[in-house]
């Protein structure tokens, strides 16, 4: 009665079960790799903030430029002495006269040089403008990679969900079998129960499976730009070839193409441009100075229209080592931008190594699973069959079970694996872009 009652319960589960996934893969969307890097390229915050910090160093190009083109200002003035022969004879060397007037007036200045200065300035914007371009490449690779790893991780644990689905129906079947054997007494308590841990355990194994795809999914959206959980119906991926023999191509093919060693390599330039213009702090500026403008209502000594130009040279003389101290700094930071992308390039090498050995390993794994999957099947059938026969006990059939479920879990990890791993060493050889 209990076995009956057992076995309702189960059929009723399965039901629910598959009325449960009917439903889900009826919302389910479908979605491909190229369709999520797609949708993450164009939705994901990080991408877009660097596209606004780029778009900010562009600006930063147009504020150095400004020095090239004239400045002009217009003036309003009012002004009412407080009596007749009124000076200011305090706060300056000067001692100006104070004469009723109203006036209004334009003043212009134009840069004629400061010995390449501003160049100088206006170079390293554009460096640092470059660098920043760099940067939001160097983003979309990680969003990329982000959603590559997301997206054969689901992969592998939609895998993993199926395997628990069929071991736990296997060995829902066999405890079946050793039951209806128990009852007729032609097997043992012992392997009833030997049964019944196996199929607990392959019921502990669905649970944790099921988990683990709604983690998958998760993450999947949160790489995709999205704070909602969706689920897809993903769409499987061609297994690609080989890694390369060695890695030398690959690490020269990373100090080439990455973005991230690009973008370094930029702002050292900019950094070395930003010294030479410090330098240029002590080279005289020459501008151009003109005013005019009229005084429709003034006192005696001022005229009803006003014009003036002339030439400003500045040179400077002293200010307490402040030109020095920014040319030795600016200096000092070039330096350090300089030893920056050497220690990045240096670690780019690494990186690149160790993905191409984790590829290569995983692409060795690819093989050994499959004959661990073949083996372990042929020793399941063949336990089995013994098992039926009576030749050997419950255990090196449960024993089997176990290493064939091993087996197909391996199988499944492995193949995502290796694409996963061929994702991460084409992010650090600058490929995926």
């Amino acid at each position: 009665m209990r076995s009956a009652v057992l076995t309702l319960l189960l059929a009723a589960a399965s039901t629910a079960a598959l009325a449960a996934q009917s439903d889900a893969a009826a919302s389910t969307r479908l979605l491909t790799l190229h369709d999520a890097e797609q949708q993450a390229l164009d939705h994901h915050p990080a991408i877009k903030a660097g596209q606004y910090a780029a778009e900010a160093a562009g600006e930063g190009v147009r504020e150095a430029r400004s020095a090239y083109w004239p400045t002009a200002s217009a003036a309003l003035t009012l002004a009412g002495a407080g009596g007749d022969g009124t000076r200011i004879a305090a706060g300056g060397l000067n001692n100006p006269t104070i004469l009723d007037r109203f006036a209004t007036g334009v003043a212009v200045t134009q840069l004629v040089t400061d010995f390449g200065r501003t160049r100088d300035l206006v170079l390293s914007s554009n460096l640092s403008a470059e660098s920043s371009e760099k940067t939001v490449d160097a983003r979309r690779a990680d969003v990329l990679l982000q959603v590559d790893r997301a997206y054969y991780d689901a992969l592998r644990a939609r895998a993993v969900l199926q395997v628990a689905r069929e071991t736990v129906a296997a060995r829902q079947t066999v405890a079946e079998q050793v039951e209806a054997l128990a009852n007729a007494n032609l097997k043992s308590a012992l392997d009833v129960s030997f049964a019944k841990v196996n199929l607990s355990e392959a019921q502990l194994l669905l649970v944790q499976a099921q988990n683990d795809v709604q983690a998958a999914y998760v993450t999947l959206s949160a790489a995709l730009g999205d704070r909602t959980t969706t689920t897809y119906d993903l769409v499987e991926e061609p297994q690609p070839g080989p890694p390369p023999d060695d890695s030398a191509s690959l690490i020269a093919q990373a100090l080439r193409e990455r973005p991230d060693v690009a973008a370094q390599r930029l702002s050292g330039e900019a950094a070395s441009q930003f010294a030479r213009a410090e330098k240029s702090l002590w080279m005289p500026s020459v501008s151009l100075i003109g005013a005019a403008g009229v005084s429709p209502y003034h006192g005696p000594g001022i005229i009803d229209r006003y014009s003036a130009a002339g030439v400003n040279v500045t040179f400077p003389v002293a200010n307490g080592s402040l030109f020095s101290a920014r040319h030795a700094q600016a200096l000092f930071q070039a330096q350090a931008q300089q030893e920056v992308s050497t220690d990045l390039e240096n670690r780019v090498a690494r990186d690149v190594t160790i993905a191409w050995l984790a590829a290569r390993t995983a692409f060795q794994r690819l093989d050994l699973t499959n004959q661990f999957l073949a083996h372990a099947t042929d020793a399941e059938s063949l336990a089995q069959s013994r098992y039926n026969l009576g030749l050997t006990s419950i255990v090196e059939l449960t024993q089997a079970q176990l290493n064939k479920t091993s087996a197909e879990i391996a199988q499944s990890t492995a193949r995502y694996e290796y694409q996963a791993r061929v994702a991460a060493l084409r992010y650090q050889t600058g490929d995926l872009r």
